[in-house]
């Protein structure tokens, strides 16, 4: 997501390596390298031009700031008109009403219908909400029997009725049954086209009209670029929606879309759909994706998940296995597993400040983990829990188990060792920043 984009944002900025201060010469260089590298994101030219000009008018007016680095400031002032570009703050879904009506619109293939499993999921695990799903598709060759699969999926209750081929009077009986079920939110899913059309359009509005939902949602597919821009346009002409989502912005996406959208059709984005699991959605934050777009991460994404995913009470209990050198292979297999659900490695290692830089050239596999989940089932209970007692033989005899070789069966006991040395330092608090080279003298007298 967003690497190409990045990198050549980076590429821009070194032209502003080793000058003083900034001058109109120094901007004009940067800024066209800027420029290109959002219209090779398939960002719109006018609104790549009007963004380059606003970030000229700021650092030129910056002359004040003569000790500041050129090439910070205007990363900084770039950041802030990304953010901007992008809505500035985040949007929040509305969930007023009784029960609160939800549509669901988009082209076919754009990702409608997970979008309204996952939004379910969210509204449920996040919000405290008693969801219903609606399935209002009745075009598409088992969009029905899909959405009942989602909804099993994440324990959401669907409503359908597939003799019925007026789907105005399906959408109001998916609200009839909601009020009778104390549902507190209805999530229309509605059919969509390979193209834009005038049934389809008529159909949306109509179903908007009868409805009255409380939030409209334009689901669209990032990896389509300018397309996804110009659709988006055609769908709020007509039904006047309320927020854009982004599907597949884990993919090979150029950004274009997530950076043009909001100045196109001057709606929020509010949700990004960020892999292929039901709980791989995440609320839209402008300034978060300004910063990792310029590559300073999002620690506070990252920290969000991690929370969402990881125990209070489970971590202080690990936190004391490390303290008295108790911590073992099952609890190991316990984090392997945490992590995982927080989303795939290569999002995940984004987040982090300075490290896609880093590791932009490496490739960081989904399936990184399943070689160490191998490893340690091949041992027994008693080596799980004690790992001491993995001598030569029973390393060769777990290397054979699991299909690897005694040397990554090495390596894997070795990395464990080392992280359970580390962790130990750590839950030493002041007393390992007291032995830390440089750091006597620097703790607070309390």
């Amino acid at each position: 997501m967003f690497d190409n984009l990045s990198e050549k944002f980076e590429r821009a900025f070194k032209v502003l390596k080793g000058h003083g201060q900034i001058t109109e010469i120094n901007v004009a260089e940067t800024l066209k390298e800027v420029r290109r590298a959002l219209i090779d994101a398939d960002v719109n030219y006018k609104i790549s031009k009007e963004f380059t000009e606003r970030i000229k008018e700021k650092a030129l007016g910056q002359n004040v700031l003569t000790a500041v680095d050129p090439g910070q400031l205007m990363v900084k002032i770039t950041r802030d008109e990304l953010a901007k570009l992008m809505g500035s703050e985040q949007a929040e879904i509305n969930l007023t009403g009784s029960p609160c009506i939800i549509l669901i619109a988009g082209l076919q293939g754009s990702g409608k219908t997970t979008f309204s499993g996952k939004l379910g999921n969210y509204l449920k695990s996040k919000k405290g909400k008693n969801p219903l799903l609606a399935a209002c598709d009745i075009y598409r060759p088992a969009a029905i029997d899909q959405l009942h699969i989602i909804g099993e999926q994440v324990g959401i209750e669907v409503y359908s009725d597939k003799e019925n081929k007026d789907v105005v009077s399906i959408a109001k009986k998916a609200i009839s049954q909601a009020k009778a079920n104390a549902n507190d939110v209805v999530i229309i899913d509605t059919a969509g086209r390979l193209h834009i059309d005038e049934q389809m359009m008529t159909e949306i509005a109509a179903i908007k009209k009868e409805v009255s939902p409380h939030e409209s949602l334009f689901v669209v597919d990032a990896m389509t670029g300018q397309d996804a821009v110009n659709t988006a346009k055609a769908f709020n002409d007509k039904i006047d929606y309320d927020g854009v989502v982004l599907t597949k912005l884990d993919g090979d996406t150029r950004g274009g879309a997530a950076l043009s959208i909001k100045s196109i059709v001057d709606k929020p984005l509010k949700f990004v759909g960020t892999g292929e699991k039901l709980d791989a959605l995440d609320v839209f934050h402008p300034d978060r994706m300004a910063d990792r777009i310029l590559g300073m991460g999002d620690i506070v994404s990252l920290v969000e998940r991690a929370h969402d995913q990881f125990d209070e009470e489970e971590a202080r209990k690990m936190q004391k296995k490390f303290a008295k050198n108790q911590f073992n292979f099952d609890d190991f297999l316990k984090q392997i597993k945490q992590v995982k659900k927080m989303g795939n490695l290569k999002d995940l290692v984004g987040m982090i400040p300075g490290a896609g830089k880093a590791l932009k050239d490496v490739e960081i596999d989904d399936n990184a983990f399943q070689a160490i989940e191998v490893i340690i089932g091949s041992m027994t209970n008693e080596e799980r829990q004690y790992p001491p007692i993995i001598n030569g033989s029973r390393r060769k005899r777990i290397a054979t188990g699991s299909g690897t070789s005694v040397e990554e069966v090495n390596k894997l006991i070795k990395q464990f060792n080392d992280m359970g040395k580390m962790m130990k330092m750590m839950s030493g608090g002041k007393n390992m920043m007291k032995n830390m080279p440089g750091m006597k003298g620097m703790m607070p007298k309390i």
